[in-house]
């Protein structure tokens, strides 16, 4: 797992002129930390959505944390762990420029120390057995162990996750909660190309052709949000047929509630999308305020 250069134990890089510090292990971090924590958890290849929750998080904390894990637990067998974008020197100076205190960047064994088949996981219920979970049925269980044992390891006061993927931040907000955690999670809004295209790591995979068909999924969105005044059944419809006239079938498309329930006339809800572009599968979601009749979904 080539995430950077490895520090030893006891061998915490230093700050120098606003380089954030960076720490790989457990005593490390207990080191670094002090005052109001927040917690920006990461899987590296940094893009300006994840530096716009850094951004958010700065003026609430006296340490800001960054960590960069690519997390094997949530990656099932021929997925794309070994090839997921790993840039950490350039990670490194995007958390600088926006006043990152510690990036926490541990291996997989200060993660996992009972190795990945022994450890403890987290089961994220009926929630995340439904969309992703649906499509990556490990996938969740992998997302929710890991920021538990962050949460443990960093103890931060607030923690902040996007909300491009809404359904990651609902079920953790939900572990937070039910497990008593002691961690306020906060979300940041999606940050979006010039285009629309929401920012997501995984769109260097896109090939140019691909880039450019990959707008169709923001432009569904959008639709279904103008038809979402005649309710959920007018906005998937709208969604759909900005997908189809441009050759995609969507993984999945819905209209929830802010909780992933049952939408609700005359109330927010919101609604959601997978779709592959090519081999690249991506993920968008945007908030709808639904009138008329909700419908099945």
């Amino acid at each position: 797992m080539a995430e950077g250069p490895t520090l030893g134990v006891g061998t915490a890089d230093t700050a120098t002129a606003g380089r954030p510090i960076i720490v790989r292990t457990r005593e490390e971090l207990a080191a670094a930390t002090s005052g109001t924590v927040a917690l920006v958890p990461t899987m590296g290849a940094l893009h300006a959505g994840h530096l716009s929750l850094m951004e958010h998080v700065r003026p609430l904390a006296d340490t800001v944390v960054t960590s960069i894990f690519v997390n094997p637990t949530q990656f099932a067998p021929g997925e794309d762990f070994d090839e997921y974008p790993r840039t950490f020197d350039t990670d490194v100076a995007k958390c600088a420029e926006v006043g990152v205190d510690v990036v926490f960047a541990p291996t997989v064994d200060v993660m996992y120390p009972s190795g990945l088949d022994g450890t403890v996981r987290v089961d994220p219920g009926p929630m995340g057995r439904i969309l992703e979970g649906e499509t990556r049925p490990i996938m969740f269980q992998g997302v929710l162990t890991v920021v538990a044992k962050l949460f443990g390891l960093v103890r931060p006061d607030f923690a902040i996750f996007g909300e491009k993927d809404y359904q990651q931040l609902t079920l953790i907000r939900l572990m937070a909660e039910e497990l008593c955690l002691g961690v306020q999670v906060l979300g940041g809004a999606t940050v979006r190309e010039a285009d629309g295209l929401a920012m997501s790591s995984r769109n260097t995979y896109l090939s140019s052709e691909e880039r450019a068909l990959a707008t169709a999924v923001s432009d569904a969105l959008n639709a279904g949000a103008a038809g979402a005044a005649n309710g959920a059944d007018a906005a998937l419809a709208a969604a759909r047929s900005v997908l189809t006239g441009r050759g995609i079938e969507p993984d999945y498309l819905v209209v929830t509630d802010p909780h992933l329930g049952e939408p609700r006339p005359g109330e927010e809800g919101r609604m959601l999308v997978a779709a592959r572009i090519g081999t690249t599968r991506l993920l968008d979601n945007v908030a709808v305020h639904l009138g008329g009749g909700a419908g099945p979904h």
